[in-house]
């Protein structure tokens, strides 16, 4: 007996999407090999293959012949830790730097934006400690470990909460000291006609300048002290060879203050000063910088709370409790409890708390969180019902099926976060700029402090003003923050519209797309058979008619038969007793009805039968060309009627397909059906390309040759039989109810069966990677500036001297600035 198994392997060489898909064709030529599926952030394959017709050295080859190296199956575990501690980019790059190195490690990413890593491992070579270990070496803290089941979003949010109230007390002790710190160090320097400010003789920088200077040594060190993260993160940094935005800082605000301090010490032991030295006391930079900072921290945290605020919503959607039958009572119990295959009673106006199968009474259920339809979904015995989802006016028993990490929201959570986390391949420039920033900044603010030393100014203040105005406007934050946070927005908008985007690439890449092909059965169409006409003889009444044929299929489980009986359910008709009933494979049934012989099938039973159609053969045959399949009911032998019935297009459907002509995007049409169907169907909804007659092996194929055309294409489809067409194609669309929310084969999954969410989440990546250019843009053309006006270019030209307490309210803009910028994307209208 043949043995099918799933294997993970790591595949090595491959650069970008394209590769995956590569890999995936040339493994699917294999015979034996059932199912392929590459993950390009984990660099794996999941192979599933007949173990006695496929041998490891089969798939090696394979795949070595493609250009790239299968390794032997490793089973690595995954663990997400939240990360405190980082301020920029570079800390990100520092913590893969440093965790990458460990022995066993497959794979890491951290993402500023939602402080997360997400890390890939082998549990047999290194522990869990020995990479918290790591982290905490660098300099940061691990703030917790995300199990596999839905995060606790109270005590994120008090951590968040706890978090930005530090910071804006840190902000508050800044701001006070440093007011009157600036109020006493500049106010004797007012030129007229608005000052001089006045102050104590005391203090007066012409009559006791010790005392001038001391006022303000004792007023920054508080500031200091309120700042004093900076300090113990930016020299672990530099100690483990990794500076970043607070090495940055402290640097600055520390040279500026020691020799701030070495002037006050010259000036208490020495008469050489009195009279000028205050001149060269940096006090107020050094405080001011850290408060300005320090308000920037406090507003890119305000900023950064709000990017994750969509999966927040879909956190804070599950219930806490359940109500359980034990015993014949009604137990309240927490939703970690509830267990598979408890009996779980939910009243009118209570949320659903976890996945299962109604087993007792109907209602209606809001499953607007899910789908995004406003209109209840009725509920009856054998139903599915979704976890977080509304119960309104009945009160049901059903049975838990899914719990914990299983349920459609968790999945839903995971996938969101998940895409969150992933980056997108522009994200590798700014990743890879960023990583060596800091080292170059401060190599160009050492150089540029030295030239101005040997070939400007001796003047050491001069020099020491470049010096501090370089480091502290070169942060790096707004570059790190440019992409993450746009797709943490984009995907969070996406996921409020239910449509769920599997990551940064998929979202980037979206905006590309110029042609898409629908799967026509169950995507374009409703995918269930409806009755769509009724055609009499002269002697027959249309209702007599529908009320025999509904009769006469009670008893049939075709899907056509069906939909007879279900619009004459809906059409309130009383069935008569079928005497007989006699099943003919492929062609109808023949009934007895009130002691009366009844047909009803397709044309070849009635050729069979040699039933002629008379005066209704030219309606048949418009019937067929407008894609619809006659059924036909002959009573005693004679003609009586046409049923038509058809798979009809969704209302969505032809709104859709406009919206993407609109866009400037192809559209083409798969399916099995014949081609006079298809063209039916092609011509009531705008289709530009029919491929008609093709199986499901072969859809792949149809999106294969358009690519070879150099097309860039996405599929969409149903997610079960079009996954090879999905995994094939550069973006795959599958739309599904929820149940297909963790398949492996799509890249971007529709909850709806609403078409209009695929021109929706074409626009969302258009607007998202406007969004994202903007704030790179921002971010390099900054630091492009910036720097040479920090490093004295527009001096040596007769222009200003940036001074260092500028630099550091536009290096705090910057950051908020591009955080702000991101955050229009909450304003995304999806197409109605």
């Amino acid at each position: 007996m043949s043995k099918v198994i799933k294997r993970n392997y790591k595949v090595t060489g491959m650069t970008c999407s394209a590769c995956g898909k590569a890999v995936e064709r040339a493994v699917k030529k294999i015979d034996g090999v059932t199912s392929q599926s590459v993950n390009m952030a984990t660099e794996k394959i999941n192979i599933e293959y007949n173990s006695d017709k496929v041998k490891f050295e089969d798939l090696e080859s394979v795949v070595k012949k493609a250009g790239y190296n299968l390794l032997e199956d490793i089973k690595y575990s995954k663990i997400d830790f939240k990360i405190g501690g980082m301020t920029c980019a570079s800390c990100a790059k520092a913590i893969e730097r440093v965790v990458d190195k460990l022995d066993g490690i497959d794979s890491i990413n951290v993402n500023i934006a939602t402080e997360k890593a997400t890390i890939n491992y082998d549990s047999s070579k290194l522990k869990l400690t020995q990479i918290r270990n790591a982290i905490e070496k660098a300099g940061y803290k691990v703030l917790e470990k995300s199990e596999s089941k839905i995060p606790n979003i109270d005590e994120d949010k008090i951590r968040k909460e706890k978090e930005i109230k530090s910071l804006f007390t840190k902000f508050i002790i800044a701001v006070g000291f440093s007011i009157p710190l600036f109020y006493i160090a500049m106010g004797p320097m007012i030129s007229k006609p608005f000052g001089p400010w006045p102050v104590p003789s005391i203090i007066d920088p012409m009559l006791n300048p010790l005392n001038y200077a001391l006022i303000q040594l004792l007023l920054v060190v508080p500031v200091m002290i309120a700042g004093n993260k900076f300090y113990t993160n930016g020299f672990k940094a530099l100690i483990n060879k990794s500076p970043n935005m607070d090495s940055l800082v402290a640097i600055g605000t520390l040279a500026a203050f020691l020799y701030s301090a070495y002037t006050t010490f010259k000036m208490a032991t020495t008469d050489m000063m009195v009279g000028h030295g205050h001149h060269q006391l940096y006090y107020e930079s050094a405080g001011i910088i850290i408060a300005l900072i320090l308000l920037g921290k406090y507003l890119e945290s305000k900023s950064k709370g709000k990017t994750s605020e969509a999966i927040k919503k879909l956190m804070g959607l599950q219930p806490k409790t359940a109500i359980v039958i034990k015993d014949e009572k009604e137990i309240e119990i927490s939703i970690e409890e509830v267990e598979v295959g408890d009996i779980i009673i939910v009243k009118p106006g209570s949320k659903i708390p976890v996945d299962g199968i109604v087993i007792e009474g109907h209602t209606s259920v809001d499953e607007s969180m899910l789908t995004g339809e406003s209109i209840p979904v009725e509920k009856n015995v054998g139903d599915k019902v979704t976890g977080a989802s509304i119960n309104k006016n009945g009160s049901i028993k059903f049975r838990a099926e899914k719990i914990g990490s299983d349920t459609v929201l968790s999945q839903i959570i995971k996938l969101v976060e998940d895409a969150q986390g992933k980056k997108a391949p522009i994200a590798k420039l700014a990743d890879t700029v960023s990583g060596y920033f800091v080292p170059a900044v401060i190599t160009i603010s050492l150089v540029s402090a030295l030239l101005w030393f040997i070939f400007g100014s001796k003047d050491l203040e001069f020099v020491l003003t470049i010096f501090i105005s370089v480091l502290v406007i070169a942060c790096p934050c707004a570059l790190g923050l440019a992409t993450p946070t746009a797709i943490m927005v984009g995907t969070g908008k996406g996921a409020e519209n239910g449509i769920l985007i599997k990551g940064g690439e998929a979202l980037e890449l979206s905006h590309k797309i110029d042609t898409i092909i629908f799967d026509k059965t169950g995507t374009i169409t409703e995918g269930k058979p409806q009755v769509t006409d009724i055609v009499v003889s002269k002697d027959i009444d249309k209702n007599y008619l529908l009320k025999i044929a509904t009769s006469a299929e009670k008893g049939s489980e075709h899907p056509l038969g069906e939909a007879i009986v279900r619009y004459g359910e809906e059409k309130n008709v009383e069935a008569f007793k079928v005497e007989e009933f006699k099943a003919i494979p492929g062609h109808g049934i023949e009934v007895t009805i009130d002691n009366k012989t009844v047909i009803l099938g397709n044309k070849k039973l009635m050729d069979d039968k040699k039933i002629g159609l008379g005066n209704l053969k030219e309606k048949s045959d418009k019937l067929a060309t407008q894609g619809k399949t006659p059924m036909y009911i002959a009573i005693e032998n004679e003609l009586a009627g046409i049923i038509a019935v058809a798979d009809v297009v969704k209302d969505s459907s032809k709104k859709a397909i406009e919206k993407l002509h609109s866009m400037g995007i192809k559209v083409a049409m798969v399916t099995g059906d014949n081609k006079k169907t298809a063209d039916a169907i092609a011509k009531e909804v705008g289709i530009d390309i029919i491929l008609a007659e093709v199986l499901p092996q072969d859809k792949s194929n149809e999106v294969k040759k358009l690519q070879k055309q150099g097309k860039f294409v996405a599929m969409v489809g149903d997610g079960i039989n079009d996954a090879p067409a999905l995994a094939q194609a550069n973006i795959g669309i599958a739309i599904g109810n929820g149940t297909d929310v963790a398949m492996e084969s799509a890249d971007i999954v529709l909850m709806r069966s609403d078409l209009m969410d695929v021109p929706t989440a074409i626009k969302l990546s258009k607007e998202t990677m406007k969004n994202i250019k903007q704030n790179l843009f921002w971010a390099f053309g900054y630091n492009t500036i910036g720097i040479p006006i920090a490093a004295g270019v527009l001096y040596i030209f007769g222009g200003p001297l940036l001074n260092p307490m500028f630099a550091a309210a536009a290096m705090s803009l910057s950051s908020v600035s591009v955080i702000g910028n991101a955050l229009r994307l909450k304003k995304f209208k999806a197409y109605k």
